[in-house]
Order: C-alpha cells, then structure tokens, then sequence
C-alpha cells in the first residue's frame, strides 16, 4: 500500500508519499511556526521506518518552500532534488535563505527531463525504487533556459518548476506540475512526452493562469483533478472533468491499494455532489480508515503506459 497526501497549507502547496518500496518523498513545503508542529509531527509518524527520504522542490517562490528551516531542523534533509537555478530575491527570507543553501550544497540532486538514480526511480537488489520520473524540465530548451534566466533575475520563478510523473506497479499514477503558467505548458507541448494519468495535481493551485491547457489535457485523460487553495474567484474549475477543491476538502489522503485509490478528506461536510462521476464510485460499506478523517469515494485506476522510462519501479 502507497498513501499520498495533499496538505490544506492555505496559500501554497505541501504534499508526501508514503512509497511501497523504502521511501518516502516530501514534495514543497509551506509551514510557519503556527502549523510546523501538527505537519511535521504527521510526517515524521508517515515516514517512520523508511530509510530513503528525499524532499523535492518544484521552484522557489516562497508558498512553496516557506519554514523548510524548521522542516530541516526537525526532520533533516538528507536528499534535496531541485531544478538547478540561481534565482534571487530583493528580500531574502530565512526560508529562501535556507533553500538557496540546500540548493546549493551536498545533498542536492538537480533534476531534469528523463533524469534516473537510484531509488528515486532505479531499483536494485537492495531496494525497489520509488517510482518517480521526471518529465521536464529540457535543460537545452529555449523556452525553458528563458524562464531559467527570469528565475535567475529574480523577475519570476514559475516556470522553472519539473513536471513529477509517479507510477505504481499496479498503474495508479499522479502528476505534479508545481507552478507551470498555461503559455509556457502550451509552448512546451511537443517536447514533453505525457501518457494517460490518473490523478493530476492541477498547476499554480488550480489558478486560470496555470489552467492546464486543453492538448495536454487530451494526452493525460486525467480521471481526478485536484484543485488546490486560492481565492475562488481566481480558479479554473475544469468543466467536465471529475475534481476535488481543497478549498472545501481540506487535507485530502489517496490511499493506493493495487490499481484502486480511496479518497479521504478531512473536511466532514465536503459536498460528495461535487465528485459525482463515473470516474468516482462510493463504497457505502467502506468506513475511514484514517482517524478524523471521511471518505469521499474510489477510482480505479485505467492502467496505460508504453514509455519505457514510465515503468513503474515502486514495489
């Protein structure tokens, strides 16, 4: 069993996978000195027992790396994969300062499109791997080193951030796309190979100015899409496609058992009304698993993939 969580951090993104194999990845972090106890307590008890983490940021803006200083203090950082950049700030923040030394030290990996290592996404005799594949960035493409040259003259940061493909052995998969702006999705779209996905983490926290453009769309036949927390009045809300707002569910945890994935939220009156699909059934007899948490319904998982650096490794 794999479980997924997707943390109600307000104004920014905070998520971790509990792998099959002997892993477990943190993914951003947006934590202040009020919430750190209660998150860092959840992953310190989700990850107890695995002897490979690793803390991947999709880009340096600050709703995504704040209070990674009291993350590290508290859970060290052993493995930190990072788009490499140079990007600075007219204000440097303890977080930024923090994440510019990670950044920039020994534990740092820098991923890029197609990038392997072990037990990130290479198995051995000792341990399956986790799993993870990176999509993007093309560290030789024109749009990406322009959007790299932005991060690094601190005019924005978006767009620097890795496109996360996870995969099962079963074929439940999960798509990070960080902060992604819907112009630069539309431009990179013949240089990134995308398959049918089961769940997609929707970009800039389901902003219309990251709205996931239609012809990605079509090529990731996503059958859940996660909108995420921004002011409603900014988010694009994916007509026809089966979603749930974290604005409403709060923290929300996808547990994987083979190729179904049960769907958990914290919120106890999220209006079920709004995942009503034939992506989603709802087991009745299904009680939580997951104390102070509800489920909210099940996929199972269309298992499609043909690309051989897709296969799944998490065992």
């Amino acid at each position: 069993m794999a479980l997924i969580k997707s943390f109600s951090v307000g104004n920014g993104d905070m998520f971790y996978i509990k792998h099959n194999s002997d892993s477990f990845t943190i993914i951003d972090c947006n934590i202040n000195e009020n919430s750190s106890k209660d998150i860092i307590y959840d992953i310190k008890k989700a990850s107890y027992g695995k002897n490979i983490s690793r803390f991947i940021s999709t880009h340096p803006d600050q709703d995504h790396f704040s209070g990674i200083e009291i993350l590290n203090k508290e859970k060290p950082i052993i493995n930190f994969y990072v788009v490499k950049n140079n990007a600075i700030k007219d204000s440097e923040t303890t977080s930024f300062k923090e994440y510019c030394a990670l950044r920039d030290g020994d534990k740092a990996y820098y991923l890029e499109k197609g990038c392997s290592r072990k037990w990130l996404n290479i198995k051995d005799s000792e341990r399956g791997g986790s799993g993870i594949h990176i999509l993007w960035p093309d560290t030789k493409n024109e749009h990406f080193m322009e959007e790299l040259y932005n991060c690094n003259t601190g005019s924005s940061y978006n767009n620097i951030s890795p496109v996360i493909r996870y995969i099962t052995d079963a074929g439940v998969s999960f798509m990070w796309i960080g902060d992604l702006e819907t112009d630069f999705m539309e431009k990179i779209f013949s240089d990134i190979n995308l398959e049918k996905t089961t769940v997609i983490f929707a970009s800039h926290h389901g902003r219309e100015s990251g709205k996931i453009p239609h012809s990605w769309l079509e090529k990731l036949d996503p059958q859940l899409i996660i909108i995420g927390e921004a002011p409603s009045r900014h988010l694009n809300y994916y007509t026809g496609y089966t979603k749930i707002t974290q604005n409403r569910a709060g923290d929300i945890l996808f547990d994987l058992e083979e190729n179904i994935v049960d769907i958990y939220v914290k919120k106890e009156n999220y209006p079920k009304k709004y995942n009503e699909s034939p992506e989603m059934f709802h087991d009745f007899s299904k009680e939580s698993k997951f104390t102070d948490y509800n489920y909210t319904g099940s996929i199972i998982a269309e298992k499609e993939y043909t690309l051989k650096n897709m296969q799944p490794q998490d065992s």
